[in-house]
């Protein structure tokens, strides 16, 4: 299985952090990309025509995309509960998913608005409008610790870890813990977890 790889992209992050969970991150091969919002990368187009990371091939060639679609293969394919089959633990989990995408989502338009956008035609009301959906996410969860239930490890869960990791990594001083500090001790403990400490490189 091979992935086109992007140390920074929360999402590659994510389906690499899910094949861990699944003992299935020996088995992905990290392919070299340039995906750009501006500049696109024209060999990542000619499998994907979205031009984005993560691009996934499994071993028989077959070309999937996004996050969501790539880890539930990898959850089929390595037998595992990431992924509740039915009922309302799986629309609770695809939901919790859900929202860590949407801060993600936000935390990386707000981004390309700081790297991306000539600073002339920069729109600050814009990026503090991406960046509050982290913010009304964050209190969402403080308000529903259950979504946050010790022992809890799913595709939700993993999700909103690797967007805590991601609104860490780029915005430094957004000071999330200070509001939400139940979220943050959460936080603290879960990503512990070996799939999350580890460090993918080329």
């Amino acid at each position: 299985m091979k992935i086109f790889f992007s140390p920074f992209s929360p999402y590659v992050r994510k389906c690499l952090v899910t094949a861990h969970e699944l003992g299935l991150d020996g088995r992905v091969q990290l392919l070299p990309s340039n995906a750009n919002p501006v500049q696109r990368d024209p060999e990542i187009i000619a499998s994907n025509p979205l031009g984005k990371v993560p691009t996934f091939f499994t071993d028989d060639g077959t070309v999937l995309y996004d996050s969501r679609v790539i880890c539930e293969y990898l959850n089929e394919l390595g037998n595992g509960a990431l992924f509740p089959r039915s009922g309302d633990a799986r629309w609770n989990t695809l939901t919790l998913q859900a929202l860590g995408d949407g801060i993600l989502d936000g935390a990386l338009l707000a981004r390309y608005e700081d790297v991306a956008r000539p600073e002339p035609l920069r729109w600050p009301e814009w990026r503090a409008g991406q960046l509050d959906k982290a913010e009304t996410s964050l209190a969402h969860l403080s308000a529903h610790p259950a979504l946050m239930a010790p022992g809890r490890v799913d595709i939700g869960t993993l999700t909103v870890a690797c967007a805590l990791w991601y609104l860490d990594l780029r915005f430094p001083d957004l000071g999330w813990r200070d509001r939400h500090p139940a979220v943050a001790a959460w936080y603290a403990e879960f990503s512990q977890r070996p799939s999350l400490q580890a460090d993918w490189a080329l």
